[in-house]
C-alpha cells in the first residue's frame, strides 16, 4: 500500500499557455484532480500523486531539487535553466505535441537582416539571454544582450535595442509592435521531465504507472483504428498505404474464401486521401475509428 509520505508530486504552470493542456493530459490519463482551498497545490483523488501549481520558471528547480518528481515545462523554459546548470538536472521523458511555439529574433519593420551577422555589435533584448547568447556563439557572432524581464517587444521604441530576442506563437504581439521575425533560436514546446534524484520502491512503482498512462494518452492522440475487408491480392498494397502500421491484422472472412478483414492500428492520421487509395486497392466497408485509450 502506498501511503501518504510516498505520494507523487507533478509540477505543472498554475495559469498560462501550459495550464490548460497540461490538466487535460492528465484527466485523458484518468487523474481526477481535486481543487481545494490551498490555490498553490491540487490533490489528486484516485492516484497516488499532488500537483504543485508554481511559475513555469520554478519548474525546473523543483524537479532538479526533487521537490517534485515530475514536471510540465516549456523546452524555452527547460533549455534556459539547463544553460545555467554545471550538470544534468532532470530527464526529458516526452515531447507533448502542445504549447508549440519559437523563441525567434525580430526586428523593426525595415531594418535589413540577412543572416545572424547582421547582429554583429547591436543590442538585442529578451528574457532568454543564456539561450541567445548561445545562438550568438554558434553563429560567431558579438552582439550585446539585454536582459528583461517582460515587455521585450517595447525595446525596440524605446531605443533600449535594435532587435528583439522573444517567445513567439502566432506572432501578433509583434505585428502590433511593428516587428517582424528575421530568426529562429529555438523550437518549443511542452515536455515532461522527470528528476534524476533516487525514488522508493513505493514511488517509482506509482511512477511507472503514470508514465504508463501517459504514454498510452500520447499514443493514441493522431492514432486511428481501420478496419476493412480486401481480397488477398489487395492485401500488399493495402499494408504499404495504411499510415504507420508495423502490422495489421488479417482475418478470414467466413463463407468468402480468399477475402479477408484487416484491422490495423494506424499511428498516423487517416486522411480521405488514404481512404481513397485504400478503395482503389481493392478495400471495402472501410471504418476509421478513434482510439480512446491504448496502453503501450
Amino acid at each position: 500500500m502506498i501511503g501518504t509520505s510516498d505520494r507523487l508530486h507533478l509540477a505543472i504552470q498554475k495559469s498560462g499557455r501550459l495550464s490548460d493542456s497540461s490538466r487535460a493530459l492528465l484527466r485523458e490519463s484518468g487523474l481526477r484532480i481535486q481543487h481545494g482551498k490551498n490555490d498553490l497545490t491540487a490533490r489528486v483523488d484516485n492516484f497516488p500523486i499532488d500537483l504543485m501549481l508554481v511559475r513555469d520558471d520554478d519548474i525546473p528547480t523543483f524537479v532538479r531539487d526533487g521537490v517534485c518528481e515530475f514536471g510540465i515545462v516549456g523546452r524555452n523554459v527547460l533549455e534556459e535553466f539547463a544553460l545555467g546548470e554545471a550538470e544534468p538536472a532532470y530527464e526529458v521523458i516526452a515531447e507533448l505535441g502542445f504549447g508549440t511555439c519559437a523563441l525567434r529574433v525580430a526586428a523593426p519593420e525595415g531594418k535589413a537582416y540577412d543572416s545572424p551577422a547582421s547582429l554583429a555589435g547591436e543590442r538585442i533584448a529578451t528574457s532568454y539571454p543564456r539561450l541567445l547568447k548561445r545562438f550568438l556563439e554558434e553563429n560567431g557572432v558579438e552582439a550585446t544582450v539585454i536582459e528583461m524581464s517582460g515587455a521585450v517587444e517595447l525595446a525596440p521604441r524605446l531605443h533600449i535595442a535594435s532587435y528583439i530576442c522573444d517567445l513567439v506563437s502566432t506572432g501578433a504581439t509583434l505585428e502590433a509592435n511593428g516587428l517582424h521575425v528575421v530568426d529562429t533560436v529555438l523550437e518549443s514546446e511542452a515536455l515532461l521531465v522527470r528528476t534524476l534524484k533516487p525514488l522508493t520502491p513505493e514511488k517509482e512503482e506509482a511512477a511507472e504507472m503514470l508514465l504508463m498512462r501517459i504514454r498510452g494518452v500520447l499514443a493514441t492522440q493522431d492514432s486511428k483504428y481501420i478496419m476493412m475487408n480486401a481480397p488477398e491480392e489487395a492485401l500488399a498494397t493495402i499494408g504499404e498505404i495504411l499510415p504507420g502500421v508495423e502490422a495489421p491484422t488479417v482475418i478470414p472472412l467466413a463463407g468468402r474464401p480468399g477475402h479477408f478483414a484487416v484491422h490495423a492500428v494506424c499511428q498516423e492520421s487517416v486522411f480521405w486521401e488514404t481512404l481513397q487509395k485504400l478503395k482503389a486497392a481493392g478495400a471495402s466497408a472501410i471504418l476509421v475509428l478513434p482510439i480512446e485509450k491504448m496502453m503501450m
